[in-house]
């Protein structure tokens, strides 16, 4: 039967009695005041017009009460069984009069379909909850984590287990920052990350290289990629993917390399120490003494000695970098004296190739606060790659000024070979080196890779423009003291502290 339109004819004989009884009603007022009150005709109309009001509010009322009853009790259905409400009890259908028919299909209706849908949600929700029965996820060779709104692992794929050395049992239901103890090269850590996208994205990915993780006792060091994906408000509470790509032997070997170079070097200090202490015996001695070639000579050993020593130290403090062990002092300095001191150091290297420096330092700039020796290896750093790569331009160009953020920013120009689009990414790595040039020009690939570390160290930024056979312009920034004064504040000596590196743990690694 068509319950709908037997409403609907319930609710027209209803409207029809309802209007034709208020109207009857009306009827039988006038005539009882026109025939037993005697009023005049003003007065008889304001009675009908009153008693016409009355009557239609009454009926209004009784009869919206009465209409409205299958649409409520259809509402308390529905708020009876929707998730966010409490306390709402549901229709008695049996003291049901009006629509009964309706209103009981319709909630039978519901109850179907609630059925079905938490049917097909409860089958989802095991096939979430059982991706240990997923293919694809226990089939990837790489380990999986499956996080959800409060970072806790609801699932972790056999190649995780494996890989940590535990078990997928152990490792569900645990926070993520509990389990997995994860070191990044940078304060850019998952944990930040997570925060972030959390604040501010429906979706985000991102990647980290060289991971660090801690794990269990007697189980090695691991070092890995990791790749991240967050959903935000995914309706089965799975919001963060992690994949971790292993490449713990090819950094450990580059660690090793490091680390092996760095005692090879280490041994040369003192014979290095000796040879330029008899080179400038011999300047200092021979003075005038000698022709202008063998001065010459003389000045070309000295400049490969400086050489030589700038890359032992590049070797010995990238290895206190990866290491967390090369502490940056910074204090109150003279920009301009810190500048023209790195600068004079590097002329006479800069002199046997035919180059001039060419400093040009504005007035005025505010004191700095670097730590002076390391900041000193970075400018030299930078205008000795300028020399090496200035190819047949004689002219390297050396500004520093302040910018509109109120930072320190000093640039080295060349108009020399210039570095190709395709490995720009790349400057900043750690052994990296231009395949184009590297038969052509020496290096050990550090320099860059430790500038950008102690840059960053001093609050400020390394950065490089560059057009191929045009030349290169690398630039860097510093802060000024007063920038640093609330940090220096908590020193007696006036000093701050820094890492020029260091593994950075995820802050919620203690969350609770």
């Amino acid at each position: 039967m068509d319950y709908l339109a037997k409403l609907i004819n319930q609710t027209k004989l209803k409207l029809f009695f309802s209007i034709f009884s208020c109207a009857l009603l009306i009827i039988l007022a006038w005539y009882i005041i026109n025939y037993y009150v005697k009023l005049n005709k003003l007065e008889l109309l304001g009675s009908l017009i009153v008693w016409a009001f009355i009557l239609s509010l009454i009926f209004a009322i009784r009869l919206s009460n009465y209409l409205m009853q299958p649409l409520k009790n259809i509402w308390l259905a529905i708020m009876h069984l929707a998730p966010k409400t409490t306390g709402i009890v549901p229709p008695d259908t049996d003291s049901i009069k009006f629509g009964k028919e309706v209103v009981v299909n319709l909630i039978d209706q519901l109850y179907e379909m609630l059925s079905v849908t938490n049917s097909l949600k409860g089958e989802e929700a095991e096939k979430v909850n059982s991706l240990t029965q997923n293919f694809i996820a226990q089939s990837l060779p790489l380990p999986l984590f499956v996080l959800d709104d409060s970072e806790t692992i609801k699932f972790a794929n056999q190649a995780a287990a494996s890989y940590i050395g535990s078990s997928e049992k152990e490792m569900i239901g645990k926070n993520v920052y509990m389990l997995l103890d994860m070191s990044f090269p940078s304060e850019d850590t998952f944990d930040n990350w997570l925060k972030k996208s959390k604040d501010s994205s429906a979706t985000s990915t991102q990647t980290w290289e060289r991971v660090r993780l801690e794990v269990r006792e007697n189980h090695p060091l691991l070092m890995f990629d990791l790749a991240a994906y967050y959903n935000q408000g995914n309706p089965d509470k799975i919001e963060t993917l992690l994949v971790m790509f292993d490449h713990t032997k090819l950094y450990s070997q580059e660690d090793q390399a490091v680390s092996f170079m760095a005692l090879s070097v280490h041994e040369l200090r003192s014979p290095l120490t000796l040879l330029r202490g008899y080179i400038e015996v011999l300047e200092d001695e021979l003075g005038e003494k000698v022709d202008d070639e063998l001065k010459g000579f003389i000045e070309k050993m000295h400049a490969q000695a400086d050489l030589l020593t700038a890359y032992v130290n590049n070797i010995l403090n990238v290895t206190r970098v990866d290491d967390d062990q090369l502490e940056l002092k910074l204090a109150e300095s003279d920009w301009a004296t810190v500048l023209f001191a790195s600068i004079e150091s590097m002329r006479l290297r800069a002199k046997v190739r035919g180059i001039t420096l060419n400093c040009k330092v504005a007035e005025n700039l505010p004191k700095v606060g670097v730590d002076r020796l390391s900041i000193q290896e970075v400018i030299n750093n930078l205008i000795d790659n300028a020399i090496k790569y200035s190819g047949k331009s004689k002219e390297i160009n050396i500004d520093s000024h302040l910018t509109e953020n109120g930072l320190i920013e000093t640039t080295v120009e060349d108009h020399g070979l210039g570095i190709a689009s395709s490995v720009m990414s790349n400057l900043f790595t750690k052994f990296y080196r231009d395949h184009n040039n590297r038969s052509q020009v020496g290096g050990t690939g550090l320099g860059l890779y430790l500038s950008k570390a102690i840059v960053k160290a001093h609050g400020g930024n390394l950065w490089v423009k560059s057009h191929e056979g045009q030349g290169s312009v690398f630039g860097f920034s510093v802060l000024p003291y007063s920038a640093l004064s609330e940090e220096a504040k908590k020193n007696e000596d006036k000093e701050i502290t820094r890492s020029a590196h260091g593994w950075i743990k995820n802050h919620s690694l203690y969350r609770r």
